[in-house]
């Protein structure tokens, strides 16, 4: 029985890992690829290359798109309120950090007619 491997776009990872960022973006969507297009700013190459060192970093970045080279790394992305961290896996390559780390918490709804105010 063969392990499976994991493919993008029919690349493996370790050919991913090789190609440029302007190759990869090619094989984003349309979102993606031109927020690629556009380049990144100061901050963007700050936290790349932070990432790249060290595991377990804290950022405020949501609108960062992950690489490659980020598999396997665990960053805290910021939700408005706290960090949470988020382990970056195959099936995350080309998405942005904020899809990973909610910023609003789920309804949860009560049966008809309880409140939670005091009565008088």
């Amino acid at each position: 029985m063969a392990l499976k491997v994991f493919k993008f776009k029919n690349k493996t990872l370790e050919e991913l890992k090789e190609m440029s960022i302007d190759e990869f973006s090619t094989l984003l969507p349309s979102r993606q690829r031109r927020s690629i297009r556009r380049g990144f700013s100061d901050e963007k190459k700050k936290l790349m290359m932070k990432i790249e060192k060290k595991n377990n970093v804290k950022t405020h970045r949501r609108d960062m798109i992950i690489f490659p080279s980020m598999i396997g790394k665990t960053v805290q992305i910021h939700t408005g309120k706290t960090f949470q961290a988020v382990t970056f896996t195959e099936e995350m390559l080309g998405h942005f950090f904020g899809e990973y780390a909610l910023t609003r918490k789920r309804a949860m709804h009560t049966s008809m007619g309880v409140t939670n105010k005091p009565k008088k």
